[in-house]
Parts: structure tokens; sequence; C-alpha cells
């Protein structure tokens, strides 16, 4: 997304808070869009992500979504959001900032690129306990993508750029068109958690068929786009054939929120796991794919993420 956001802070480069005198050098650029950058920044050898903005008013709606996200978490939790405060850039002028945790890992789509398609149903659920924590606490994400998911180690998985966070009843402050309820023709642009859940399901199509998804978008006119071009894809590809009645639930808002998704998700892995023999797709069989060591450490993911 272009941006008219001009601040440009350099690598090795040493910002301090106004206020709080927090120092943090700079590392590299994360990511930038129509509200801000995001740096990846260090101090006292811990990583952190910067984001900076050029309008107080807008980042600070962002920073009351991470705020309210953290009433929520429980005792034991890592906390996302360190820091908030003003910096000066190289430019004189003064920015808004803040600071939340940084993620060690890759995008959702290099993730399963790399360590093999087995892992998408444990990252999938993993995923929508992100966003069930999120409508729990009165939020919608908004602009869910596979840009804006990050994957770690053993399908650990975090949500970045909160640009596009939404309160319930509100209409959707930023999305990208290809996710969109509206964009589908399969509903409004107001917040609830049912516009987050249809973005998933266009998330998994985008994964596991993305050229056929593309040429819905370049060879439909916008009103012949519907949900019914989305589940015909689903249903002809051997990769979500076996979640075709979860994506339809999802498209048609039939799920309440992320944690009733979550719910019938879960069933779905464990069905596949018992019937494992049956000929399911070996993406579909989840955690039975990996090594013993490996299943430890995504169960304790997985459950970490149902807390």
């Amino acid at each position: 997304m272009a941006t008219s956001f001009k601040i440009d802070l350099r690598r090795g480069m040493v910002v301090t808070g106004k206020w709080k005198q927090g120092r943090y050098r700079i590392e590299k650029l994360l990511g930038e869009g129509a509200n801000g950058k995001v740096y990846l920044v260090q101090r006292d050898r811990n990583w952190f992500a910067l984001k900076v903005g050029s309008d107080a008013v807008d980042l600070q709606s962002e920073i009351n979504v991470l705020q309210s996200i953290a009433k929520q978490k429980k005792q034991g939790q890592e906390t996302f959001l360190f820091d908030v405060d003003d910096l000066y850039g190289p430019d004189g002028k003064e920015y808004p900032f803040y600071i939340m945790r940084y993620v060690l890992g890759t995008t959702l789509a290099d993730y399963l690129k790399q360590q093999g398609a087995e892992w998408f149903p444990l990252v999938g659920l993993n995923l929508l306990g992100k966003l069930a924590k999120l409508h729990h606490a009165g939020w919608v994400f908004g602009d869910l993508k596979v840009e804006n998911v990050l994957v770690a180690d053993y399908g650990h998985v975090e949500l970045v750029d909160y640009g596009g966070v939404t309160a319930v009843g509100k209409g959707i402050r930023q999305f990208t068109e290809i996710y969109d309820r509206g964009y589908w023709n399969g509903g409004s642009r107001s917040a609830d958690a049912k516009y987050d859940l249809f973005s998933f399901g266009v998330l998994c199509i985008q994964l596991h068929e993305p050229k056929r998804l593309h040429g819905l978008t370049t060879e439909l006119l916008p009103q012949n786009r519907s949900v019914e071009e989305l589940m015909q894809v689903a249903e002809s590809s051997q990769g979500l054939r076996p979640i075709a009645g979860w994506l339809r639930k999802a498209f048609g808002g039939e799920f309440h929120d992320a944690g009733d998704a979550s719910a019938a998700w879960r069933l779905l892995m464990h069905r596949s796991d018992t019937h494992r023999t049956s000929g399911i797709p070996g993406w579909l069989k989840g955690l039975v794919a990996v090594s013993a060591v490996l299943l430890g450490t995504s169960v304790y993911w997985l459950v970490r993420n149902m807390l």
C-alpha cells in the first residue's frame, strides 16, 4: 500500500522516547502502510517492533486495542504492548510510537512452504485462537490476510499490523479487497466477528489455491462475485475439500465468533486424527504427521492458545 508518511529511520540509529526515555536501536524496516511504519528494534539485547505513526489520534486507536487485549490476558501470559511514547525524527518533528513484542517468525505462506502443509491445521487453530481473544475483548481484526500473520516455531502465531482493528459495530477501518466480505457480495463492512471469519476462509483458499483465487478476481465482474464462486474452488480442491463444510459455515456467517469456529476446527482435527487411515489428505492429519518431539511442543502451543 502506498504511503505519504515520510519519516525514515536508518539502521544503527538510536531513538529515545521523549517522556519515558526508552532507547531503541533501529535494525531494519519491517513494513509500512498508510498510517505509519514498523521497524525491528533492539533494547537490552531484546528484540521488539516499533510502530511510528504520523497521526497521534489514529495511532492511539491501535494502542487502545492493544491495551484492551492486555487487560484480558491471564497471569503468566506474555505482554504484547511494552511502551508508548513520542520520538523526534531526523526532520526534527515529533512522532508518536509504540513498542510491541516481536515474533521471530515468517509469513504464513512461507512457513507452510518451509515446514510442510501438514502444519496448516495447527496454525489455523492457533490463528482462530488469536481472533477469539480479540472478539472476546470487543474488537474485530479487520485486515486479516496472509501478510498480517507471522508464524514462529511449532506453529505459534502472532497477528501483526493492528491498523485495521475496529470496535464491534463500527465500519471496518482498513481492509484488503480480496479478503473483504463486501468484495464478494457476502455481507456488509460492519465490524463483527463473522467478518474476520469470512476473511479467514478466503485466507485458506489463498494458501491452497492462489492462482484460482486470483483468476476469480480478474475474470468476474463485481456483480458476479459471490460466496458460491469461492466454494466452487474449495470443493474442487484436494487440499480444501476436507474443510469445505467448515468454509461454507464461515462464509455464510453461521459461526457466532472465532471461539465457536475454533471449536468446530478442533473437532475436525480430532475426527481426521481418529480416522487417519481413511485416505484423508496428509495436511489434515496435522499433529500426527510430525515427530514425537515436535508433537509435544505443538500441543503446548495448542493448549496455550485455548486458555
